[in-house]
């Protein structure tokens, strides 16, 4: 794969691998370093793999056949089973999006205090608007640049007191001591780095990317999904750096809070003040301004990925027009979801659950969804008279499928633990 082509093809796998590190994401790695300090540090090295092999699978299955996921599950599956999974995927992505919404209006009090309400609204709606309104094309490149305010985490783990040998010993050899809490914790990471609602989005992006340059596919007796060899290079690794980029954060915030938070005595995230805290060693006073921006910045990229993917999965499954390239008038039904979701999302927050809380909730909730969806992925992935000389090589498969089995077995785990 030439370099211009990988650069070129760059988009939905690096925005899918940011997307990831959501509020959600933060929220559940940030109370993982600061309640096992690196206890939880290997499954970052365990995770990228099996992260990347579902992602892979769902961009080959789109980029292929030139469908969404939610269309493909219509075409080969029951119906109830296609039933099943947008209802799982539509909930997951609500709580979500509400769990995100709550954490970005209390990260917002530590700089302007203003009600909790005020500011969950104020975000939905510049969310919603922006995302109805705003082509897809455009708003894709201000996505890739707010990437760059994860980057925040990184300048702390160089700076703070890291033991860098404790953190090896808890790489290379794992301890987990089987009790309910340390399982919480594991399906949480598990759940918010292999999301459900980042299957629909990568498909669902892929298709979006093959529909913008379709003279690039071109059809023809060698290649009759008009996809080649140079096509799949470049999905590949636009996949990996997006996985690649949203593990290494997620190592990156654990490993600042273990040695600021946990260090310091504090095994508990009730508050975004808390929270705030791991930025001390880099922001000294202004850690909260700091630690709002990277809320603002991935909550911003996140909660439009929650939105869409939601948009999508429902508009494959009635066959309504749907794409965020498309106007508002001209895809009333599909925008019609991403408000609605929106609006639910407001009325969760009306719960009273704290909002640091909220998100690890959002995150248990992604984790025991998400292996019920990675099995019709696996199923899709292996069909040749789906994917022809395109299906998912055995590695891939094999990743997969112990990814599924991984997350199936860890709610099985919870169960029994003391």
């Amino acid at each position: 794969m030439a370099a211009r082509d990988f650069f070129r093809r760059l988009g939905p796998g690096i925005v899918t691998g940011a997307a990831d590190d959501d509020p959600s994401g933060i929220g559940t790695y940030s109370q993982a370093g600061a309640s096992a300090g690196y206890g939880f540090l290997f499954t970052a090295v365990w995770l990228l793999p099996l992260a990347f092999a579902v992602q892979e699978a769902c961009a080959r299955l789109a980029l292929v056949t030139g469908q969404g996921l939610a269309s493909l599950i219509k075409s080969h599956m029951p119906r109830w089973v296609l039933v099943v999974a947008v209802l799982l995927v539509s909930v997951a992505n609500t709580v979500n999006i509400a769990a995100d919404l709550a954490s970005m209006a209390a990260a917002l009090r530590l700089i302007v205090p203003v009600p909790q309400v005020v500011g969950v609204i104020g975000f939905a709606l510049l969310l919603a608007v922006t995302e109805i309104y705003i082509p897809y094309h455009r708003y894709s490149r201000v996505l890739r640049w707010l990437c760059l305010s994860l980057l925040a985490y990184v300048a702390v783990m160089f700076v703070a007191q890291i033991d860098w040998a404790a953190v090896s010993l808890a790489v290379l050899l794992p301890h987990v001591d089987f009790a309910r809490t340390s399982f919480e914790i594991l399906i949480a990471l598990a759940g918010t780095t292999i999301s459900p609602y980042l299957f629909f989005w990568q498909a669902a992006e892929e298709v979006e990317e093959r529909s913008v340059s379709p003279s690039d596919f071109a059809v023809d007796a060698d290649h009759p999904t008009g996809v080649n060899h140079r096509h799949v290079s470049a999905m590949r690794g636009d996949v990996f750096s997006g996985m690649l980029t949203g593990v290494f954060i997620m190592f990156a915030i654990m490993a600042t809070t273990a040695a600021t938070l946990h260090a310091g005595g504090i095994l508990n995230i009730d508050s975004a003040e808390s929270a705030a805290m791991a930025l001390e060693p880099i922001a000294g006073q202004f850690a909260g301004l700091l630690f709002l921006l990277g809320i603002l910045g991935v909550g911003l990229l996140s909660i439009p990925v929650l939105a869409g993917a939601t948009a999508y999965a429902i508009a494959e499954t009635f066959g309504w027009r749907e794409s965020l390239e498309l106007k508002p008038r001209q895809a009333r039904a599909f925008y019609a979801v991403i408000t609605v979701s929106m609006a639910v999302a407001l009325g969760l927050n009306l719960l009273g659950i704290e909002p640091m809380h909220f998100l690890v909730l959002a995150a248990i909730l992604n984790g025991l969804t998400a292996p019920l969806l990675m099995i019709l992925v696996w199923w899709l992935a292996r069909s040749k008279p789906l994917l022809g000389k395109w299906v998912s090589p055995w590695w891939s498969r094999w990743l997969l499928g112990v990814a599924t089995v991984a997350m199936l077995a860890l709610p099985v785990l919870w169960l029994l633990a003391p």
